[in-house]
């Protein structure tokens, strides 16, 4: 189904009605059969907050994520960002949803290790045709938000842990999303080390007003958040 024009801009995504997810359902073939991962999921996050999903491995908290990332769709139900309707959209419009107001930043950050950190973060800008010289300053500018100023021309290899998940940040927030997505961000590190990385998402979540939603499995981390959402067997508990 194509999705007209107008209703994805080139602009950043105005988040001013939050995210909506209306009982959606994920199923997934496997050997043969039809598994549900999510179950009929509703929930509503307002701008603004730094929400914590929580629950067992297997519950489906990570395909929950891909789904609100437009990474999948639904195998049915409605996620929509204010009067923006994912599954209203084509896989182009999708594929630009994705660039312009989604920040992802994963347990296993997939940093290029050939190139430099500067480098690593400048390539959402390249992607959308940025120039070359922009996508440098707003990167340096970045890294030394997150505290690596003296670092831009490491490559991964040559920086700690803590230090490329600070590189993964950066580049997700290169492009000025809307929405920060963050799938176990702090699971490769250690306790002091991942402290340090959610307390500097969450400094940023407040000073770029983003909306942001944590995938984790570290309880005192999530108690950090605004709010926690708890998921057993596809579903959201209270």
């Amino acid at each position: 189904m194509s999705h007209s024009p107008s209703a994805m801009s080139h602009e950043p995504l105005a988040m001013t009605d939050g995210i909506r997810v209306r009982d959606v359902w994920k199923r997934f073939a496997r050997d043969g059969e039809q598994v549900e991962v999510l179950k009929g999921v509703n929930l509503s996050i307002a701008p603004g907050e730094l929400v914590a999903v929580v629950g067992p491995s297997g519950v489906g908290k990570s395909t929950l994520l891909h789904l609100l990332g437009g990474l999948e769709r639904p195998s049915s139900g409605e996620i929509a960002y204010g009067d923006t309707i994912l599954s209203a959209m084509d896989e182009g419009g999708l594929a630009r949803f994705r660039n312009r107001a989604v920040g992802f930043v994963f347990q296993f950050h997939h940093l290029l290790p050939e190139f430099t950190a500067v480098e690593n973060v400048m390539l959402p800008l390249l992607i959308r045709r940025g120039s070359v010289g922009e996508a440098r300053q707003r990167a340096e500018s970045l890294l030394k938000q997150v505290g690596l100023g003296e670092r831009l021309a490491h490559r991964p290899g040559e920086l700690s842990g803590g230090e490329q998940q600070r590189v993964a940040m950066a580049r997700a927030l290169i492009g000025e999303p809307s929405v920060l997505l963050a799938d176990e961000p702090t699971g490769n590190l250690d306790s002091r080390t991942g402290e340090e990385v959610f307390d500097l998402l969450r400094r940023l979540n407040a000073e770029r007003r983003l909306t942001s939603i944590l995938v984790t499995h570290n309880d005192v981390l999530a108690s950090k958040s605004d709010r926690i959402l708890r998921m057993l067997d596809g579903r959201m508990v209270e």
